[in-house]
């Protein structure tokens, strides 16, 4: 089957490519994004998406607008630079990966020329993209120890390679457990109002091989009930200081029927989307989305009368205590995570 990259720099240095996720499991098209604009748009639009793939796209993207700067003075260039870059966080206010990534390139850059300035810009972006893969690597690796084979796995909305640069996060053990001999049998939440659990979550482990279901997300808690479920696998775009995390809207679902249940409620991310500067959920910046998404997209005909109001948040917010434990790529925190978070990120 052909192999499928999520982002990644041009040949030449002159793009980011991105597959479209929007367009995603229907057709298979890769994009070259060259502005600051045409990169806005694929972040908000979600053509890329995923709180590390989010960041990397970030990454080369600053790259790539910094070589089309026109001032070479150390100033001017990094006021430009600057600019693009809070143009660029703007896109996504709630994935902290976006800002990361942004903030690590205007470090890169701060003080120099440009022409002194591009070549520590690009070792940076290379090692955001690196580090990435390294990451996923080894969250997948915990998260191993977490589940034996055989398991019955349910998953919200998608923190696969689709969402980071190879294995992910959420899906992570799975797509690795696959390569390693285990069978897993996964539920897949279609995921409202994107689709992106149906869209995006069972195509890529359908892909893969792995023996994948995909429910409505209504259909969740029965399957529990009649212990089809093992453990619940999530991603995230951003976790609290003590420990409430932001995830995909319906998350907070999951977490509530996992705890209801007895079943084991896991939260797959990579250090950078730990934010120690937000002491809980109730600090998170919550993205809402056009109601249009739920009426219209992905339907020949609207689904509800045009003068229906809609409230479309992007995110919810997973109370702390609902999580079982935080897989991070240096280890696995444990409740309260105001400690353990602290002990395994001290610095």
């Amino acid at each position: 089957m052909e192999k499928i990259f999520t982002v990644r720099l041009s040949e030449n240095q002159a793009a980011v490519e991105i597959i479209d996720q929007t367009l995603l499991p229907n057709e298979i098209k890769y994009l070259k994004l060259r502005t600051a604009e045409e990169i806005f748009e694929a972040i908000s639009e979600l053509r890329v998406r995923g709180a590390p793939a989010i960041g990397i796209a970030a990454g080369f993207g600053m790259y790539v607008l910094a070589q089309k700067i026109p001032f070479e003075d150390s100033v001017e260039f990094h006021a430009e630079l600057s600019r693009l870059g809070n143009f660029l966080i703007s896109s996504r206010p709630t994935a902290v990966n976006l800002s990361y990534a942004v903030k690590r390139m205007l470090n890169a850059a701060n003080g120099k020329d440009k022409s002194f300035a591009l070549p520590m810009l690009y070792e940076e972006c290379t090692k955001i993209y690196d580090e990435d893969r390294a990451m996923c690597r080894a969250i997948s690796e915990n998260g191993l120890t977490l589940v034996k084979d055989g398991d019955g796995i349910l998953t919200h909305c998608n923190a696969g390679s689709l969402a980071a640069s190879e294995y992910g996060t959420g899906l992570g053990t799975l797509l690795l457990g696959k390569e390693k001999g285990y069978n897993f049998r996964v539920y897949s939440d279609e995921t409202r109002p994107l689709l992106q659990g149906a869209r995006l979550t069972s195509f890529e482990l359908n892909h893969a091989g792995i023996d994948v279901t995909l429910i409505c997300d209504s259909a969740a808690s029965m399957l529990m009930k009649q212990g089809k479920i093992s453990a619940c696998f999530v991603g995230c775009d951003r976790v609290a200081a003590n420990g409430d995390t932001a995830n995909k809207i319906g998350t907070r679902s999951v977490a509530v029927n996992a705890k209801y249940h007895n079943i084991p409620f896991y939260v797959f991310c990579p250090s950078s989307t730990i934010d120690f500067g937000c002491k809980t959920g109730a600090d998170i910046v919550i993205e809402e989305r056009s109601g249009d998404e739920i009426k219209t997209k992905f339907f020949e005909r609207p689904t509800a009368e045009a003068g229906v109001n809609c409230w479309n948040p992007a995110f919810d917010v997973t109370d702390a205590e609902l999580i079982t434990a935080i897989v991070t790529e240096r280890g696995i925190c444990r409740y309260p995570y105001t400690e353990s978070l602290r002990e395994l990120f001290g610095e």
